[in-house]
């Protein structure tokens, strides 16, 4: 059917495949494409099903998730699925090889489903997005393409930094502060206050409420302190950032990540 999202299901745990298929199926906008067993059967049903999404474990016989990833690249595979990743182990590292290798979400078990599919059509939405802007710029002059490649060089070096700094994919609040991010860094005077106009525009993108937005940052920025440590953020987010009495606020760290950003792209 027309405007549902094709997702393919890849899992060598056969209960859980099959308990992700029953609750997904009942979402009339989202329809699934099969269940493959382990990353070789993934790969086959790609080519085959072409999905907008692949929810992928990254534990698996024959070729893991991680596996997956590295063939697919070599393959060149068009139109590249979007690759949301579930697994057991919440490592960094893995978590990092998993994000260079393109995978949009990291999502640890256990978690709730629905969860899930929220993340699924949020993930979705910004790659059709992101499709009509291509395309719009693709008519465009050679000038307004470098701009879209500036962009997303843009965008990636956004994702580095918030890797290194601890924010990692599954948190809640991930996508959100890394918009925050590059809206203050499009236009810094235009989002000076955040409350006022940074949240609120984050918010609309995103169908919440500015509310949500602000608590997810927060949370988010919490669970980076903890896991990283004060001596690491800080020198993460930079000299002219020093935090030794406590966390950094929500404004703080969005300022120190735009401006480390903004002067790595001008080196």
């Amino acid at each position: 059917m027309k405007n549902q999202i094709t997702i393919l299901i890849v899992d060598d745990n056969v209960e859980f495949g099959n308990l992700l298929y029953e609750h997904i199926q009942q979402e009339k906008d989202i329809h699934i494409a099969g269940i493959a067993r382990d990353g070789l059967e993934a790969i086959d049903m790609i080519k085959s099903t072409f999905p907008d999404i692949v929810i992928l474990d990254v534990i698996m016989p024959n070729l893991d998730g991680i596996g997956v990833l590295e063939k697919l690249l070599s393959l060149n595979i068009e139109p590249r699925p979007i690759f949301i990743m579930l697994s057991a182990i919440g490592q960094d590292v893995f978590i990092r090889k998993a994000i260079s290798l393109g995978a949009e979400y990291y999502i640890v078990k256990p978690f709730d489903i629905n969860v899930l599919i929220t993340r699924i059509r949020q993930v979705y939405s910004e790659r059709k997005k992101e499709k009509s802007k291509n395309l719009y710029f693709s008519n465009s002059s050679r000038n307004t393409s470098n701009k879209v490649s500036e962009k997303n060089d843009l965008e990636q070096s956004i994702t580095a930094a918030l890797l290194e700094a601890g924010i990692l994919p599954h948190m809640s609040g991930y996508h959100y502060v890394r918009e925050a991010i590059l809206c203050k860094i499009k236009n810094s005077k235009e989002f000076c206050y955040i409350t006022k106009t940074l949240y609120p525009e984050v918010a609309k993108k995103f169908n919440t409420t500015p509310q949500k937005v602000e608590r997810a940052i927060r949370k988010a920025i919490d669970a980076a302190w903890s896991r990283i440590g004060s001596d690491k953020l800080n020198s993460v987010l930079g000299n002219n950032f020093s935090f030794i009495k406590g966390k950094p606020t929500n404004a703080e760290f969005i300022a120190a990540i735009a401006d480390r950003v903004r002067i790595s792209s001008r080196k």
